[in-house]
């Protein structure tokens, strides 16, 4: 085992009595108050597998005590449950060495979900429509609410595009990973000589952005109101609901009209910019931090096509892990998803580990 420098878990122990003492003093503002608790709900973690850790050293180092220096009955004891000792130890320090590994502010947040149709016509909407049942069905495994923002219906279903809220604590821990190319391989229901065809489809999944995390200017803003529209361009309502926000300094330009009320869907919009304007600003300190190496899972590149779902084989295959599952049926129906999830993020962190030299 790599040793954890004990002065660095000291300072975490520190650190976690200052900041319970300010939160209890009642002293701190209320922008200070909501970080200082942030900061504690993620130091109380850490310090509890910092204690397990310690815990586990102290029993190994006693049981090692007893075999050196107690009589034969207490070593004979000592020296059956010294291999459990050390399993408890090895387990607790690699727990605590994931914990300490360098943390993504976003991870606990909920998360924007962006599914674009790309090369394939018909059937690339379609598929767009598959992945976000997927998706969704995903998300009702794990207790968390998807709201639709803003869809745009493909002519033969599915979806042109679509952008959803999914809410819940660390959907964005589990979601990031997914952003990329999706490409899929099957016989289209509009094929009749039963050829297969391949067609593709853009996800990207921004972290919910919050007025702390991102200020906008009302200043930066151009806010157009118009009628709502269906496919085809016919009027859904005969009121100006649908809101389009352009955010000048950056162009990024987002339209909402799912709401019949004006209100509801200038909410929509702002959560969405925020979104986005988050995501741009941790996508260029992400390239800056990764300008000298080359991180081989969640990179960000929504070009790259990640994965593959090959219809007639029922294969599903991860690129950037070389990850193949004949579990076609129960990853779109989201059962199967967290296979390829937590294989992701095991790659990812032993990046990290390596990164950080505890591999």
């Amino acid at each position: 085992m790599t040793p954890i420098p004990p002065e660095r878990l000291d300072a975490i122990l520190a650190r976690h009595d200052i900041v319970t003492a300010m939160l209890s003093s009642g002293s701190a503002e209320a922008d200070s108050f909501v970080a200082l608790s942030r900061e504690l709900s993620e130091l109380d973690g850490v310090v509890a597998a910092i204690h397990a850790y310690r815990a586990a050293m102290d029993n190994l180092s006693g049981i090692e005590s007893l075999i050196d220096g107690g009589d034969a009955e207490m070593r004979a004891l000592a020296a059956d449950e010294k291999p459990e000792a050390e399993a408890a130890l090895e387990a607790a320090h690699r727990n605590l060495q994931l914990i300490l590994l360098p943390k993504d502010a976003a991870d606990e947040k909920s998360a924007i979900l962006e599914i674009r149709a790309g090369t394939g016509g018909d059937e690339a909407a379609l598929f767009a429509g598959d992945l976000f049942r997927m998706y969704a069905k995903y998300a009702e495994t794990k207790g968390w609410r998807v709201d639709v923002i803003s869809q745009s219906e493909g002519t033969m279903g599915g979806y042109r595009e679509i952008f959803a809220e999914v809410n819940g604590k660390g959907v964005f821990s589990r979601l990031k990973f997914e952003s990329g190319a999706h490409r899929v391989q099957r016989v289209p229901e509009t094929e009749t000589q039963g050829r297969i065809h391949t067609s593709a489809a853009t996800v990207a999944v921004l972290p919910e952005a919050e007025e702390v995390d991102i200020v906008v200017n009302d200043a930066d803003l151009k806010i157009d109101t118009m009628r709502a529209q269906g496919a085809g361009g016919q009027h859904v309502n005969k009121t100006e609901s649908a809101i389009r926000v352009t955010h000048i300094p950056s162009g990024i330009v987002v339209f909402v009209q799912e709401e019949r009320s004006q209100h509801k869907n200038r909410a929509r919009a702002m959560s969405l910019l925020r979104a986005k304007l988050f995501d741009a600003e941790r996508t260029a300190k992400d390239s800056a931090r990764a300008a000298d190496r080359k991180a081989q899972v969640g990179s960000g590149d929504r070009s790259e096509r990640i994965r593959t779902y090959n219809f007639p084989q029922a294969r599903v295959t991860d690129h950037r892990i070389n990850l193949t599952l004949y579990k076609l049926e129960e990853v779109m129906a989201g059962t199967a998803l967290d296979e390829v999830i937590d294989a992701l993020i095991t790659e990812h962190q032993a990046e990290l580990l390596a990164a950080e030299g505890m591999a």
